[in-house]
């Protein structure tokens, strides 16, 4: 028997085809990218290949369980866990993404979001150490240099693109926001307006509120980037979004 105190006895490779199945999408077929689950049976898809099923079925494509009669939309959620295993257990795909996403704004002509730049920049960061064969972290490498942060990464998300949203109310058992029009972080989710909205208003739970786009309810974990190009492209800004007391849904 291998003694338990061998490490090297106890390492098992194992090849990526074997683990392919649970890291890539049923729908395309490709490894799984902005990785997103189904609440009601935990399968995980690429979410714009889900987006673009749910907007004619309401039911899994692996499972065929009914997510919801009629918001399945609102029944997703993005899986960071998920993603961030992909992108270590596959070789370049992070950067090879993030680099499509890049080239898909520059052959617009179009500025590249402050986020899009921050994880490549971050991902240099990590990728350079490996490459030379050395694992640092940061804390290590500030040590070293004799440099502190510069005020570029504590910035509270104040370089990712930026969305201007205006928040009204459609109800009259809610008051009206005093400052209705906000910018922030197009990485925001709806859940943060709920939580914003709820402290403005004093409400006991944000999970009073329902916030709309076109008169349609949007999940919690909808990113405002998200709201905006699939309900948003073409109207300019600021995006409107109404909010009202949460209504159960038949």
């Amino acid at each position: 028997m291998a003694s338990l105190g061998n490490p090297e006895m106890l390492t098992r490779k194992i090849k990526l085809w074997d683990i392919n199945a649970h890291i890539t999408c049923r729908l395309c077929e490709g490894y799984l990218i902005d990785a997103t689950t189904v609440t009601e049976c935990l399968h995980t898809f690429c979410r714009s290949c889900l987006v673009k099923y749910l907007e004619e079925n309401n039911t899994c494509p692996t499972c065929r369980i009914v997510i919801h009669q009629s918001h399945p939309l609102q029944y997703i959620g993005h899986d960071r866990t998920m993603q961030d295993i992909v992108y270590k257990l596959v070789p370049g795909l992070q950067e090879a993404e993030i680099k499509k996403q890049r080239d898909f704004y520059q052959k617009l002509g179009m500025e590249v979001p402050g986020d899009i730049k921050g994880e490549l920049c971050s991902m240099k960061q990590h990728l350079d150490p490996q490459r030379n064969g050395e694992v640092k972290t940061e804390d290590t490498a500030n040590k070293e240099t004799g440099e502190e942060k510069p005020e570029e990464e504590n910035d509270y998300h104040r370089s990712d693109e930026q969305v201007s949203i205006c928040l009204e109310c459609n109800s009259s058992k809610l008051r009206g926001l005093k400052r209705k029009w906000i910018r922030c972080s197009a990485q925001a989710t709806v859940l943060h307006l709920k939580k914003f909205i709820a402290k403005k208003l004093n409400l006991t739970s944000f999970n009073e509120l329902d916030i709309l786009c076109n008169e349609e309810i949007l999940g919690k974990d909808h990113t405002l980037k998200f709201v905006v190009v699939t309900r948003w492209r073409f109207k300019k800004s600021p995006l409107l979004l109404h909010y009202r007391p949460k209504m159960d849904l038949l």
